[in-house]
């Protein structure tokens, strides 16, 4: 946990789950420059007393700070939105302050002022941009905080296309600010999201099948050569039993596992919204079945004991920082979830070393496939 100082009092801050051994902070130099320029510290302070909508806040610093006018948070993130219920508690906020919206609800009719943490995926914002836009006016103050390192000319291109004029400011800490102002004469182009493509022929019983794309999800206009890889080696399963893809993205894995089995009763769980959307909609592009669509920080949903087969390729980064701590808890997670007998399969780069974490957790771990980039490790719950 760290604390936030601003020119509203101190917040004490944390990541979501909270690991007092995780040294990175639940905000940074962007958040402050943000804050810092709407109290007027740098400039004439920001109306904030119409409808304000926060957009990206990564741990809910922004909206736990700004709880006083009611923002509204618009998120990606499972993570996200359960750090911000639990910073409002930490620093003594009722839950009521702030409206919580993921990505794919249908954001505030009007909207006075727009706050927004640029991604590290464009199409996100663009994605978000496009679906905000008609609910903005001439009025509307928009402005986004990154680090210079995220704020690029096709950032402010992408400003620009979708809503109008857009400047930046100078770099603080490291940190910069973009000032757009609405244009209401301006036509957008159309939005290019969701969007669809054909698997290769060359990735097993889910070859040639449609999958679905909704902005931001990994590798949204194309396959990943980690999971086709995966795809390529999946296990042949046969009878009734509990399937889940976790950390689904657009859920290629359980739709191969039920197109392999027609018996298996598929989950698909991921911690973004849009993974979960896409995913969803590639099985009723695909499958006149019923599967469970599950948005949750891991296999935190799925009560012990009650799966028979996971799937699984885990991102090895949060937001910009690479970490192995959501491939850790959903591993640990994925064991208390399996039955006795029940196996995780795991697909990821060689030098993760994953196979050690599977042999710590399970007691056992055996590599079902390997080219010299990628290995798929096969844990069986004893």
């Amino acid at each position: 946990m760290n604390r936030l100082t601003t020119s509203r009092g101190g917040l004490d801050l944390a990541r979501f789950p909270e690991d007092p051994r995780d040294p990175l902070r639940a905000w940074d130099a962007a958040d402050e420059y943000l804050l810092r320029h709407l109290d007027g510290i740098d400039a004439a302070p920001v109306d904030l007393s119409g409808t304000v909508v926060a957009l990206g806040d990564r741990w809910g610093a922004l909206v736990t700070a700004l709880a006083g006018h009611h923002p509204v948070q618009i998120t990606d993130s499972f993570l996200t939105q359960e750090a911000t219920r639990a910073n409002l508690r930490r620093n003594g906020v009722d839950a009521g302050a702030v409206r919580l919206l993921t990505t794919q609800d249908a954001p505030p009719e009007r909207v006075d002022v727009l706050l927004i943490r640029v991604p590290k995926n464009l199409v996100l914002l663009e994605d978000q941009l496009h679906r905000l836009a008609p609910h903005l006016h001439a009025g509307t103050v928009v402005v986004a905080a990154g680090m210079v390192t995220e704020i690029h000319t096709s950032t402010l291109r992408t400003f620009e296309k979708i809503l109008g004029p857009t400047r930046t400011s100078l770099a603080v800490k490291k940190a910069r600010l973009v000032f757009c102002f609405p244009d209401p004469a301006l036509v957008p182009p159309p939005s290019p999201w969701p969007r669809s493509y054909a698997l290769p022929e060359d990735v097993g019983v889910a070859s040639g099948r449609t999958v679905v794309n909704h902005a931001g999800i990994f590798c949204a206009d194309h396959l990943d050569i980690g999971t086709r890889f995966l795809l390529r080696n999946l296990p042949h399963r046969e009878g009734r039993e509990r399937v889940v893809d976790l950390g689904c993205g657009n859920g290629v894995l359980g739709l191969a596992a039920a197109l392999d089995n027609g018996d298996a009763e598929v989950v698909f769980v991921d911690e973004s919204y849009q993974a979960v959307a896409s995913a969803e909609a590639t099985w009723r592009a695909n499958v006149d079945a019923p599967a469970e669509f599950l948005t949750a920080d891991g296999m935190s949903g799925i009560p012990n004991g009650s799966v028979d087969l996971i799937l699984n390729n885990p991102p090895f980064h949060t937001h910009r920082a690479t970490s192995d701590a959501t491939a850790w808890r959903m591993f640990n997670g994925a064991r208390a979830a399996l039955r006795r007998g029940g196996e995780l399969w795991v697909v990821g780069n060689r030098h993760l070393g994953y196979h050690a974490k599977l042999r710590h957790l399970f007691g056992n771990c055996e590599v079902a496939a390997s080219d010299p980039k990628f290995v798929v490790l096969r844990a069986v719950k004893r």
